[in-house]
Formats: structure tokens, C-alpha cells, sequence
């Protein structure tokens, strides 16, 4: 069976759906909105994890929604699957010439650069990234629209020189703030925070992924020492700084992986 046939029958379900459930009857593009956010998490998710059974759910629970989407614009006469993979088809014509033209528009093929010639020469580079996007996530696309238009390091050495910039700056305002002072101390953490995701993007490293794995080792190493204290009467509430490290070191020269904190 061919996957045009397929993502037909997805659409047939939802037709379905909506003419014979009144749940899925009564539901609009802003009511089923929290579900497409959430299932689009869920499947990050799982992307992670990489488990092939759960990638595959959780694709079909995303696959739902847009053919959701589709539906409910086929009901309004706004839209169909047609227009919808058609609209694909010419933007990725668009920004992909050097495999759909001819070799003389080769020099049109930076994506970041064909976005912004579709915008109009008048958008910013910057226009158009979904405000709801999680800030870790927004830091980094702000910074690889920047990069697809030039305004980029050469190299990994000029956004760790800014991070090393950023914590001088941070320590100086540590050292001097006084009472009222939290705003300044916040946006020195924003700049460190922005410079280091830089960085990771430099290094072709996904600071989300990174953040995860190190999330993941702590939770792990914590864990761990809970588990030791128990064995050994300590009531974590109440030990000292210098106890709780011995066993955090403990835990950490037992971790399997042999990663450093």
C-alpha cells in the first residue's frame, strides 16, 4: 500500500471522526491546540529515548492532529491536502534551487538567506519564530537566523572568549550589587546563559540534548546519594554540606558512565 494511500486513510479517520463523534465534532483549530503542543513534546520526547515503538506512536498521535488541522480547513473551504503539500513542495523548490534549477542559482542555496528574501527585504531576519517557543530553543534559533545572514564567529573561539567575558561581568556584579540590585544580576545570568547556548551552537552541540544529558546525570548522581545515606542512617535534611559532597564524590567515582560533574 502506498504512504499516499495511508496519509489518505488518516484523513478518512478524522472525516469520520468528526461526522459521527460529537468530541471530535465539537472540536476547533484553538480548542485542539494544546493537544498538538503537547503531543509535539511527547514526541521530542521520544526522539530522545529512540525507542522505535514509542517513536511510532507518538508520530501517529502528531500525524492525528495535522490531519486534524487539514479537516477542519477542508470544512472551512480554506484549505485542503492538496494546497497544504503543494505550498510544501514550492517552498522547498524555493529554498532547495540548487537541486531543482538550474547550477547558475547555486549561489541562492543558504536556507536562513532564501527565508529571509521570502520574508521581503523589509522583515528582520529575526521575524517570525513562534513566541511560545521554550527560551533555551529561542536563544539558539535567534542566533542561527543571525548566522544564516553572517553575523556568526568564524569559529568556536570568539563565543567562548564571550563566555569567559560574560561570568567576569557576572562576578562584578555580584561582587557590587546591593539591595535592589536582582534586575542587574538576572540580566548578567541572561547573557551568560545566551553566550553558552552560542557556544554549544558553535560546536555543533544541541544545548537542549546537552542540558538533558546533564539533567539525566544529575538526577542520577542525587539519587544515588539518597540511596547511600539511607544505607548509612544519614537523614540528608539534616547532614552537613561537607557530608552530603563525600557521598556525592562517592557516587559519582561509583557512576558507570565515568563522566565528571
Amino acid at each position: 500500500m502506498s504512504h499516499d494511500a495511508a496519509l489518505a486513510r488518516a484523513l478518512a479517520l478524522v472525516r469520520d471522526l468528526r461526522a459521527r463523534c460529537p468530541w471530535d465534532h465539537a472540536q476547533t483549530r484553538q480548542t485542539l491546540r494544546p493537544y498538538l503542543v503537547e503531543e509535539a513534546l511527547e514526541l521530542d520526547q521520544a526522539l530522545t529515548h529512540g525507542a522505535p515503538a514509542e517513536l511510532r506512536d507518538e508520530l501517529g498521535d502528531l500525524l492525528l492532529h495535522l490531519a486534524f488541522q487539514i479537516v477542519i480547513g477542508e470544512e472551512r473551504r480554506e484549505l485542503d491536502a492538496e494546497t497544504v503539500t503543494r505550498a510544501l513542495e514550492e517552498k522547498m523548490w524555493r529554498r532547495h534551487p540548487h537541486l531543482f534549477a538550474d547550477a547558475d542559482t547555486l549561489e541562492h542555496k543558504d536556507w536562513e538567506g532564501v527565508k529571509q528574501r521570502e520574508r521581503g527585504a523589509r522583515s528582520s531576519t529575526l521575524r517570525g519564530l513562534p513566541p511560545a517557543l521554550p527560551p533555551l530553543l529561542m536563544a539558539y534559533r535567534l542566533q542561527e537566523r543571525a548566522a544564516g545572514v553572517g553575523f556568526d564567529w568564524p569559529d568556536a573561539q570568539g563565543p567562548l572568549g564571550k563566555v569567559k567575558e560574560e561570568i567576569v561581568e557576572l562576578e562584578v556584579e555580584m561582587r557590587d550589587a546591593g539591595s535592589g540590585m536582582r534586575d542587574a544580576l538576572r540580566d548578567e545570568i541572561g547573557d551568560l546563559l545566551f553566550a553558552v547556548v552560542n557556544l554549544a551552537r558553535k560546536l555543533a552541540i544541541d544545548p537542549r540534548v546537552a542540558l538533558e544529558r546533564a539533567n539525566d546525570k544529575f538526577r542520577g548522581r542525587f539519587e544515588a546519594v539518597e540511596r547511600l545515606a539511607r544505607e548509612r542512617g544519614v537523614d540528608v535534611g539534616r547532614a552537613s554540606l561537607e557530608a552530603l559532597d563525600r557521598l556525592w564524590e562517592e557516587a559519582k567515582a561509583a557512576d558507570s558512565h565515568g563522566h565528571s560533574l
